[in-house]
C-alpha cells in the first residue's frame, strides 16, 4: 500500500487527487491530506441547499462536490483528512468500521474514548468529530473522512447554516449533529502536526506493505488537469446538483419581494416574480430572461445589468434581485 502525506491545501486540487488515486493508480494507498477553507458537498446533494451562500462568499470559502454521497462538510486548517483506496471483492467493499478502526486505535492510544457511532460518524462523548464516506467503482473503493482536531466551530455551524424553508427538492439531506475537536479530549496536549504523524506511523505499523510514496510531475500534472476541467468547475460544484424549487422573500425599500425559481441540472428553467412593489414595465420582461441562465451570482448579474431594473421594482437595484435568488 502506497502512503502519501499530501501538502496541497488547495480544495480543487487535493478532491482531484482523491479522484487520481482512486482511478489512476493502481496500488491500494492512505493518504493524510488538509483543506483551507472549504465546504465538501456529497455527490448527491443540491449545493446551494447546503450553503449559507452570504458566509460563504464574505468569507472566501471554497465549495467543492466530492464522488462519494454522504452529507455536506466542513474543511479548514484545524482539520484533517484521511483516504484510503482499495481493490478487493465487492462483498467486503462496504466497511465503514474496517477504515475508521485505525483512527479509533490512535485515539484510544492517546486515552481518548473515541467510538464509532451510527452509520459514519466517530464520536467523542456523543459529539462528531468524523464523518466518513464511500465511492465504490466494480472492485475498488475509495473511503474518505475528516478529523475535526482543532477547527473553528463558528466557521462549521456558519458555513452549514441554510434556511430550510428557500428550497424544495429531492437531494441528500445533511442531518446537523453535535460536534467537537479532538484536541479539547486529549490528556496531553499535542499539535496537528504530531497527531497527524501519529496516524501515519500507525498506519505503517499496522500494514506490512506499506511504502511511502511522493506524486511525480507527472502525477501532479494529471492531478492539476482533473482539477481544472472538473472540481473547480461550476458545471461540477453546482450544476450537477438535482432539480429543485426555490422560493424566498425579502423586505425592501421598495416593497416586499418574493422569488420562486425551478431549476434544472443547475439552470433556471421558469421564473415567478411576486410582491407588493410598484412597476413602470412589466416584470414578465426579467421573468423571461432570467430563463435558461444558470443560478450562479455573475451570470445573473449580466443579464440584469442590461436592464433598467428601477422601471421594474420601484425603488429597488440588482442587489436586491441578488438576494433573493440565494
Amino acid at each position: 500500500m502506497l502512503c502519501i502525506y499530501h501538502r496541497s491545501v488547495d480544495p480543487y486540487f487535493n478532491i482531484a487527487t482523491d479522484e487520481y488515486i482512486f482511478k489512476h493508480i493502481n496500488e491500494d494507498c492512505f493518504m493524510l491530506w488538509q483543506n483551507d477553507n472549504a465546504i465538501i458537498v456529497g455527490k448527491h446533494q443540491n449545493t446551494l441547499s447546503e450553503i449559507n451562500v452570504d458566509y460563504v462568499k464574505e468569507h472566501g470559502i471554497k465549495v467543492v462536490r466530492r464522488l462519494s454521497g454522504g452529507g455536506a462538510v466542513y474543511h479548514d486548517m484545524g482539520n484533517l483528512n484521511y483516504s484510503f483506496t482499495k481493490t478487493g471483492d465487492s462483498s467486503e467493499m462496504v466497511d465503514f468500521k474496517k477504515y475508521t478502526l485505525p483512527i479509533l486505535e490512535v485515539l484510544q492510544s492517546l486515552g481518548v474514548d473515541a467510538r464509532f457511532e451510527g452509520r459514519n460518524d466517530l464520536t467523542i462523548d456523543g459529539k462528531k468529530f468524523s464523518g466518513n464516506a464511500e465511492h465504490i467503482f466494480k472492485n475498488k473503493v475509495l473511503h474518505h473522512g475528516t478529523l475535526l482536531f482543532t477547527s473553528e466551530m463558528k466557521n462549521v455551524s456558519g458555513a452549514l447554516k441554510i434556511n430550510p424553508l428557500k428550497y424544495s427538492d429531492k437531494a441528500v439531506k445533511s442531518v446537523p449533529k453535535r460536534v467537537t475537536n479532538i484536541s479539547e479530549h486529549l490528556k496531553t496536549p499535542i499539535t496537528l502536526e504530531e497527531f497527524t504523524h501519529k496516524i501515519m506511523d500507525h498506519i505503517i505499523a499496522t500494514y506490512a506493505d506499506c511504502v511511502s510514496y511522493e506524486f511525480s510531475e507527472e502525477d501532479l500534472a494529471a492531478i492539476q488537469k482533473i482539477r481544472d476541467e472538473k472540481y473547480a468547475t461550476w458545471e461540477w460544484n453546482y450544476g450537477k446538483s438535482p432539480d429543485y424549487n426555490f422560493k424566498k422573500g425579502a423586505r425592501t425599500e421598495g416593497g416586499t419581494i418574493e422569488m420562486n425559481l425551478n431549476v434544472h441540472k443547475g439552470v433556471i428553467q421558469k421564473v415567478k416574480i411576486y410582491g407588493d412593489f410598484f412597476n413602470e414595465k412589466d416584470i414578465s420582461e426579467i421573468e423571461k430572461a432570467l430563463e435558461n441562465i444558470p443560478h450562479e451570482e455573475q451570470q445573473i448579474r449580466n443579464i440584469l445589468s442590461k436592464y433598467e431594473i428601477e422601471k421594474y421594482f420601484h425603488k429597488m437595484t440588482i442587489d436586491d434581485l441578488i438576494a433573493v435568488m440565494f
